[in-house]
């Protein structure tokens, strides 16, 4: 008890010095806009802005470029009752490959993608790709423009199973929506420049937007979807109705450090709920630990991007296992312990392996890496979007299984006007993916609590 009470006081002491030295910060309203230039060398006078219509296609000589490189694949054997502790099970990803020469259908899903009507337009040097659905034209609906925003190891691919439910009339109430690949993911060009982070896509998806003819629209986004749509809430919030996001960023401060010790034994003190106990603590295991063991793809990937990429653009079967083992791991944790890795519970392989071709045949897999280094290169604290409020009307949906837990009471010291905050009943990271209609359910509901209907 002593201890535990010396533990508290030093905490408070130190929590009380911190809370002093973020109040001595000087608060900034909004992120400057700026500008950028990201394409190969010199900027010229005047940049092309037509938006052109763009087709997915490939061909039999890609397809047996693929093979080849899959039938030169070598495989090391797993430890016994490894499952997926160690990664990517070679045992099962043999089952995944053999799928992938033998059934996976290339060409089907090329036309499944070419199912929504796709575009590029030139910003600040790169041909950014974007789709643009929109509703059935029906009486007495109303219409509302959303960007969705994908992250990493994903694509716009993550949304097809979301977009006939936000595209479909909910009670008078539909959304048109654009989603765009970040620079350097899938068929958006990469940036030929260093330096371009979130800050510099937010600002490129904006004028994307008044590009399409929209002053206000819904933004929404999980991964670096999530930071991306916050700083772009953050940069122009007139333009912003509200901002929708299923990874929640923020800052931490004296009361995220009260929380942390006074949560286990007094929550409702801190502004926690039953759920928010669950999920949080124990707070090392769940929150230090387990992190540790899941992030050593972002310290490659923040450092030295370029050397890891090499073998995982040579390799369709490297960049597969490199690839899907986030999508078992970060749908739910023990699924690690599954042979398997649990990767065909919520997803089909012709879904999990269309998103790795979109990598594959484009060779984003470097680009993408990439904007760990660009993000992460300094103090992430420092950054302008550190020190400014999300103001706009906000919706945060956690998910239970998401990477890391972000309660409300935490939520609220960087999202300023949070009109919903909700504990999703089950899904993970890749929620619009794996859990498309709890997420739509969600954003409808923000929605219409922000558009007051």
């Amino acid at each position: 008890v002593l201890l535990d009470r010396l533990l508290v006081g030093s905490a408070l002491a130190v929590g009380g010095i911190l809370a002093y030295l973020l109040l001595r910060r000087k608060p900034v309203k909004s992120i400057p806009v700026g500008e950028g230039w990201w394409g190969a060398g010199e900027k010229p006078q005047s940049e092309d802005e037509s938006i052109r219509p763009f087709t997915v296609e490939t061909s039999d000589k890609e397809i047996e470029d693929l093979h080849g490189r899959i039938d030169g694949s070598r495989y090391t054997d797993p430890l016994e009752g490894s499952a997926f502790q160690y990664g990517f099970n070679s045992t099962y990803l043999k089952k995944v490959v053999s799928y992938w020469k033998n059934e996976f259908d290339w060409k089907k899903q090329v036309a499944v993608l070419n199912k929504y009507p796709h575009y590029k337009t030139k910003i600040e040097g790169l041909d950014v790709h974007f789709i643009h659905v929109r509703p059935t034209s029906r009486p007495n609906q109303r219409v509302l423009p959303i960007m969705l925003v994908h992250g990493w190891p994903g694509s716009f691919y993550e949304f097809y199973k979301i977009l006939p439910i936000l595209t479909e009339n909910q009670g008078g109430l539909v959304f048109e929506v654009i989603c765009p690949s970040i620079p350097g993911y899938g068929f958006s060009e990469a940036p030929h420049k260093q330096g371009f982070n979130s800050l510099a896509a937010a600002r490129i998806f904006h004028t994307l937007m008044e590009r399409l003819g929209f002053s206000q629209y819904y933004l929404q986004g999980g991964d670096w979807g999530a930071l991306i749509t916050t700083n772009m809430a953050q940069m122009k919030p007139q333009n912003v109705k509200g901002l929708h996001v299923n990874m929640i960023i923020t800052n931490r401060n004296f009361k995220t450090l009260l929380t942390i010790i006074l949560g286990p034994y007094l929550p409702s003190l801190v502004g926690l709920t039953q759920e928010d106990v669950r999920r949080l603590f124990p707070f090392f295991e769940k929150n230090v630990w387990e992190m540790l063991r899941e992030s050593g793809y972002m310290h490659i990937q923040a450092t030295k991007p370029d050397t890891a990429g090499c073998g995982l653009n040579d390799s369709p079967v490297g960049l597969a296992a490199y690839i899907l083992e986030k999508f078992s791991t970060w749908t739910h944790t023990k699924y690690k312990d599954l042979d398997d890795g649990g990767l065909e519970r919520k997803y089909t392989l012709d879904d999990l392996l269309t998103n790795v071709m979109i990598y594959w045949t484009t060779r984003s897999i470097v680009p993408s890496m990439r904007f760990y280094k660009e993000n992460l290169k300094g103090d992430f604290d420092k950054r302008v979007d550190a020190s400014v409020a999300v103001l706009v009307p906000s919706g945060l949906a956690a998910f239970p299984e998401e990477l890391i837990h972000c309660p409300k009471a935490w939520a609220v010291t960087k999202y300023h006007n949070i009109y919903s905050y909700t504990s999703m009943p089950r899904g993970g990271h890749f929620a619009a993916f794996e859990e498309p209609q709890l997420l739509a359910d969600d954003i409808f509901q923000f929605v219409r609590k922000v558009e007051k209907c």
